[in-house]
């Protein structure tokens, strides 16, 4: 990769991940998205945020405020709430409710799209995509250390 500058967005799943475990992928990069590092740039969604609020609301509420200094350290770049003209686009390549996550990251120009959505993110076929879709142990094992060389 010859980028500058790499933006990475980080879906919902990272993020929850992340935030609940003390290692493992998804740990890993929200610590090293932690360092703000000149050459890597942390991005997610309005959507993705109002998922993970809405999903620690139901399920552990206490942890709300810590979620919010997190993505105050790691200056993550929040792409606005796509419009529907910004759907049309990702229509059909997944299930609607992904189509968000999707135009957020072309919104923001990802370079990559780093989620745990195995189920139907991750089978997306990728061949005219202008950013990549990888599981976060692909971004730790392989972008990465290729992006550092």
């Amino acid at each position: 990769m010859a980028e500058k500058n790499l933006r990475v967005f980080l879906d919902s799943s990272v993020l929850l991940s992340g935030l609940f475990s003390d290692r493992g992928a998804p740990r890993l990069i929200l610590d090293i998205f932690s360092l703000r590092l000149p050459s890597f740039t942390a991005l997610t969604g309005a959507y993705n945020i109002a998922e993970v609020e809405r999903n620690l609301t139901i399920k552990l509420p206490a942890a709300l405020p810590i979620f919010k200094t997190v993505l105050d350290v790691m200056r993550i770049e929040v792409i606005r709430l796509p419009q529907k003209k910004d759907l049309k686009r990702w229509a059909g390549l997944t299930v609607d409710k992904n189509a968000p996550i999707l135009a957020s990251a072309f919104l923001g120009n990802a370079h990559l799209l780093v989620t745990g959505d195995k189920r139907h993110l991750l089978k997306i076929h990728q061949t005219d995509l202008p950013f990549k879709i990888i599981a976060p142990a692909e971004f730790i094992d392989e972008d990465l250390p290729r992006f550092l060389r």
